[in-house]
């Protein structure tokens, strides 16, 4: 054949000529290429492989660290638990006060740091929780008993502190009504180096350490101070949870804390304040002092809250808690989530529902037996509780807030059955009664 006349290709001067080299050239550059491309998604999917690996590896660290952490959180709330029950003490307790100090432009508030007489070390406590006092007063041949929120956080051993509103006689009232004589007791005759006679921490109004959901406080007045126990143990452990709080006062004399608050809020990053002044003076600066003039209302918190899932702590004067625990319900907040503490005797209804002043009159009295004291007395419809009748019949009685909020009454029913003038705050231990709020139903017997 003439080479000269071979076809040729037209990008190359070589023959169009088959001698099977071409074919042995593609066939290895296919398998090299399929090679590669194998290698290459091989390579990719051991990256992919070792991606996920890393990434399962830094997952279960982080879970790791995080279970360190919860774990270590279960073991010194175990430890403090342990703590609590170890050094608690049963009757009353000597303690001294080390200080005072005013909360208020007003001065009608005032703090009072206590130590133990015995310089022997106190329990820790549950932010919200509250002292019992017996304090004595002149005239009475049994001291009065009263209950006053810890308003230091449970972080702080070196004191409790309690905040105490002296309490004036009530608006409108005549002049021979007194003022309240346990608060100005505390304003008047209390020092330094003064000894009172403690109970032990209790109370269920308390702070659910264990959870890390948003939270909202909302107070009233003097209802503050168990709220910032529970603020600062929040923010002396560096909580991350978003916390808000919304305080009602009239006006800038009677806010207490104020300073506390402020250094608190510059404190912690994830805390917000809102504040109500019911009635600001002249000199009342909205904006610095506050923000919102008016009551406390769940329409404001509509405004700034992300939604209605937070845990609510809520603590002041009856009035104030009815009409925002009515409004938070109707936001959509599951009553499990509104924890309340009311103060104060006239967070008690006077009579039960349906009770007027002409079928009490008519109800029959009935015979209650005091077991331990060994006296036997009738109650009438004219004695609101139980414990009204164990005081008039010269019965010592533990008490406290003496609207079923706190607990401290609890006494067992050891026949017959009771009725209570409200909804208990607290339910009691089984087989016993508030017996601040509770009446009885036929004949009973009572543990006192």
């Amino acid at each position: 054949m003439d080479w000269a006349r071979e076809p040729r290709c037209k990008l190359c001067t070589r023959p169009l000529v088959d001698d099977g080299r071409d074919n042995i050239k593609v066939e290895f550059f296919a398998e090299i290429t399929g090679f590669l491309i194998l290698t290459a998604v091989s390579l990719r999917g051991a990256l992919s492989a070792y991606g996920v690996a890393e990434r399962r590896i830094a997952a279960v660290r982080t879970e790791q660290r995080q279970i360190k952490v919860l774990s270590a959180r279960v073991d010194r709330r175990l430890d403090s638990e342990h703590e609590r029950q170890r050094l608690t003490w049963s009757g009353t307790r000597k303690f001294q006060i080390l200080g005072r100090q005013y909360e208020n432009a007003g001065g009608s508030i005032c703090s009072f740091y206590l130590v133990p007489g015995d310089n022997q070390p106190a329990p820790v406590f549950r932010p919200g929780q509250f002292l019992s006092f017996e304090v004595p007063l002149n005239g009475k041949m049994q001291p009065a008993n009263r209950c006053y929120s810890i308003s230091s956080s449970p972080t702080e051993r070196r004191f409790y502190r309690i905040t105490v509103k002296r309490v004036g006689a009530p608006d409108h009232a005549p002049a021979s009504v007194p003022p309240g004589m346990i608060s100005n007791f505390f304003h008047d005759r209390l020092v330094p180096g003064s000894v009172l006679d403690v109970y032990a921490p209790s109370g269920s109004f308390s702070l659910n350490q264990n959870s890390e959901r948003p939270i909202v406080l909302v107070a009233g007045g003097v209802g503050i101070t168990p709220l910032i126990s529970m603020l600062s143990w929040l923010v002396a452990t560096q909580t991350k949870r978003e916390i808000w709080l919304f305080y009602g006062v009239r006006n800038r004399a009677e806010h207490a804390m104020y300073d506390a608050l402020k250094l608190l809020a510059k404190t912690c990053a994830n805390f917000r304040a809102v504040t109500f002044y019911s009635r600001p003076s002249d000199t009342c600066r909205e904006g610095v002092d506050y923000d919102v003039e008016g009551y406390v209302s769940v329409d404001v918190m509509k405004q700034v809250l992300k939604s209605s899932n937070y845990e609510f702590y809520v603590c002041g004067p009856s009035s104030m808690m009815e009409t925002i625990t009515r409004d938070l319900q109707a936001f959509g907040v599951g009553s499990d989530d509104i924890k309340l503490e009311a103060f104060g005797a006239s967070s008690l209804a006077n009579s039960e529902p349906g009770e007027t002043a002409a079928t009490a009159g008519h109800a029959e009295p009935h015979r209650v037996h005091f077991s331990r004291s060994n006296k036997t007395v009738r109650w009438t419809p004219s004695t609101k509780s139980l414990l009204e009748l164990a005081e008039a019949s010269g019965i010592k009685a533990r008490f406290g807030c003496r609207a079923g909020n706190c607990g401290t009454c609890s006494s067992g029913i050891q026949d017959g059955k009771i009725s209570y003038i409200r909804q208990p705050g607290v339910e009691p231990a089984s087989g016993s009664c508030l017996i601040c709020i509770a009446r009885p139903q036929g004949d009973v017997v009572i543990d006192l």
